[in-house]
């Protein structure tokens, strides 16, 4: 048996909380044999909640912080609360027990410094702090889980069930997911991607934000990035380091998200042909676009248009 320790920091996301709790519950009720495969116990940090330590658990799962912005993060992760689960999560670890967090609680776990030299990920549109708080941790923003085991991270908030779903498939069995997967009505999800507003992304920074109009503005044309950059007033390198830090992507896939996601638009809201979306949108060939919204999404236009 799986012991679990599932940690609900004050003010966590209840939605993430219950989705733990659920999904562990349903693999239980479904694990071949009498003997429930998770067993799970809950520790509570809060202004007159000191938690504690454990012993002998083999998972720590983390539910998202439920941070509505940068500023309230961190201004979260300074609480009593936070310092006292961070260490608890770090003696958890070096006793041997993995760890799991979604959300803004891959943070916490970036703040015991496990994560260094590791893979992650993080809700999306928090990955400009957490690539200035933690530089050695390698962010890969448009995944929804990195089960990096022994420690897994997953994205904004709903991804607790996409890292609830891996969680059973390493702790049970692949076989034992998949039928929580549909006893719950879960959709197997592997990138944030279709979900992250790249214009979100680069209002953090009045250079990205001018590039990002610029490109809206002449989507239609065909044009090098340097030209990009260009209208911008910076060097193509500095202009790639710059939306690196702030959008988590290169200049091509900036360029290729905007694109994609204009078209998405035009597909749910208009009846013009994909042939002419793709040329509306810098795409002289339909099947690029075709090409590269399947790859992003995991859906045809086709999908778009019936969504609309």
């Amino acid at each position: 048996m799986t012991k679990v320790a599932v940690v609900e920091i004050d003010g966590c996301l209840a939605s993430g909380a219950a989705i733990t709790y659920d999904v562990l519950a349903t693999a239980n009720r479904l694990a071949t044999g009498k003997r429930a495969r998770f067993e799970v116990t809950t520790l509570r940090y809060g202004p007159r909640r000191r938690g504690g330590r454990i012993r002998g658990v083999d998972l720590v799962i983390v539910p998202g912080l439920g941070s509505a912005s940068a500023e309230l993060l961190e201004q979260k992760l300074a609480t009593t609360a936070c310092r006292r689960a961070r260490d608890m999560l770090a003696t958890a670890f070096a006793d041997g027990a993995m760890l799991a967090a979604a959300c803004a609680s891959s943070f916490l776990l970036a703040e015991t410094g496990l994560l260094d030299g590791k893979r992650a990920t993080t809700t999306w549109w928090f990955a400009p702090l957490f690539r200035q708080r933690y530089p050695r941790v390698e962010l890969q923003t448009e995944r929804m889980v990195v089960a990096d085991w022994p420690i897994a991270t997953a994205g904004a908030a709903m991804a607790q069930m996409d890292l609830m779903l891996a969680v059973v498939a390493r702790f049970g069995s692949p076989g034992l997911a998949k039928g929580c997967a549909n006893y719950l009505l879960l959709d197997e999800r592997q990138s944030q991607a279709p979900f992250m507003a790249i214009n979100y992304l680069a209002s953090q920074d009045p250079k990205i934000t001018r590039a990002e109009k610029w490109v809206r503005s002449n989507i239609a044309r065909d044009f090098a990035i340097k030209d990009v950059a260009d209208a911008v007033a910076l060097a193509p390198r500095t202009f790639a380091r710059r939306l690196e830090a702030i959008c988590g992507v290169s200049p091509i896939q900036f360029v290729q998200r905007i694109r994609i996601e204009t078209a998405r638009a035009l597909l749910e809201t208009t009846r013009l042909s994909v042939e002419q979306i793709a040329r509306e949108v810098g795409y002289a060939e339909p099947s690029t676009l075709r090409r590269l919204i399947r790859r992003d999404t995991r859906h045809s236009p086709r999908h778009f248009r019936s969504a609309g």
